[in-house]
């Protein structure tokens, strides 16, 4: 006979049920991430088919972005109130029709304000499912909330490959078509398995915090709103400073007389190593808490885009992406969990996605950045060192953050 399933009062954070969404949430995250990566890979088709320049071709990349970031904060303050299921599913209906409709676009003006629709559609699969998931979990929030952002990099792993694939036999527009169906047909189901309620919080301590995380982290330092302000500062600053490498490794590459080959290569070797620094840094975040895990993966940044200044051959630049892979994918997550750990969990979703919308602001403010600097100097040498000083600025966020003295009462609840 089939047992009923438990109530969210009789389920416990970190059960087997909360391992079972993660493992949904990460599957989510990476379809839904399709709507970061396609634009990318079909730039060059795109370009050819509308006729227009290469800043022209990149405008929907912009549009893309922007959609994504809007979609994290407004979807995520829904979510708060409704629950994940019903937007991330609606989302994922958006996400699929702006694919959908894109392969019928007639102008350049009119795909890039499509992919706004598909990046708004995208983000749902992202800040959303990691504020929801670290209701789940208390001890193991750290890798849980590490985990279910992995999916954005597997995306980057998985789609290019199948993308280019498709390309070969269909053409952009059949292939935009096909990815746009298989979002909604996919993502809606899964979506509504998301339903179930967060299980109860375990019981709160003497200093009013969940007994699973009183190991890992104080009183919040600082107000709800002034420490926001500090993350989305560090956020900004942090994403500068890590776009540098990814936006441009390929053109790098290419002055460099190494070809687009590879560059493509060194920036999926960074992904690969990103995936693998989420994971880890999850787990140390477990144990040390989220701002410490942001202050050691800045800090590594740092040192890891110093050497791509002296080192500037084939085979070191091969080993210093990777490098620079292991070091930086932990620090977005991270943002996340101090949230959780500092700030009310009924704004969790709101929160989280503002800081995640001050991070892709960052990468695209650094994206840019770096190109008008390689246009003044003729040379990515100053690029990098203004990603340095982004990312000092960074580690003295945290620093403040980690040396304020603490405040009498914990915003955690």
């Amino acid at each position: 006979m089939l047992q009923p399933l438990p109530t969210a009062e009789e389920r416990r954070p970190d059960d087997v049920h909360s391992w079972l969404r993660l493992a949904l949430c990460l599957l989510l995250g990476t379809i839904g991430s399709v709507g970061m990566w396609a634009v990318v890979v079909v730039l060059p088709s795109v370009q050819a088919d509308f006729g227009v320049e290469r800043a022209d071709a990149s405008l929907p990349y912009t549009t893309a972005m922007i959609g994504f970031a809007a979609g994290n904060v407004l979807i995520g303050r829904y979510v708060d109130r409704m629950g994940v299921a019903l937007p991330v599913a609606l989302a994922g209906v958006a996400l699929g029709s702006g694919f959908i409709l894109s392969c019928f676009a007639q102008s350049i003006w009119q795909f890039a304000l499509l992919q706004a629709v598909v990046g708004f559609g995208a983000s749902s699969t992202f800040g959303p499912l990691i504020a929801d998931i670290s209701h789940w979990f208390e001890r193991r929030r750290g890798i849980a909330v590490a985990a279910a952002a992995s999916g954005n990099y597997l995306a980057g792993v998985v789609w290019p490959t199948v993308i280019k694939l498709m390309l070969a036999g269909t053409g952009w527009r059949i292939t935009f078509l096909y990815i746009g169906v298989f979002c909604i047909v996919a993502i809606v189901p899964l979506a509504l398995l998301l339903r179930p309620r967060p299980p109860a919080a375990s019981p709160l301590g003497s200093d009013g915090m969940p007994t699973g995380l009183r190991r890992r982290a104080g009183p919040s330092p600082f107000s709800p709103r002034v420490l926001q302000g500090l993350l989305i500062i560090a956020g900004v600053a942090c994403c500068v400073a890590m776009s540098m490498p990814q936006v441009h490794i390929v053109a790098y590459c290419v002055d460099l007389g190494f070809g687009v080959a590879r560059g493509a290569e060194m920036l999926s070797l960074m992904l690969a190593g990103g995936i693998v620094s989420r994971l880890a840094s999850g787990f140390i975040a477990d144990y040390i808490g989220g701002a410490r895990t942001v202050l050691i993966g800045s800090v590594l940044q740092c040192l890891a885009l110093m050497l791509y200044i002296p080192f500037d051959g084939l085979a070191s630049l091969y080993v210093v992406s990777l490098v620079f892979g292991l070091s930086q994918g932990g620090i977005v997550p991270s943002y996340a969990i101090i949230v959780r750990e500092y700030l009310p969990a009924r704004e969790a979703g709101q929160r989280v996605g503002i800081v995640i919308m001050a991070t892709i602001a960052g990468m695209a403010l650094g994206g840019w950045m770096s190109g008008w600097i390689y246009d003044l100097t003729g040379s990515y040498q100053a690029a990098f060192l203004n990603g340095i000083a982004w990312n000092l600025l960074n580690i003295s966020v945290i620093l403040l953050i980690l040396t304020r003295r603490p405040r009498t009462a914990p915003a955690v609840t």
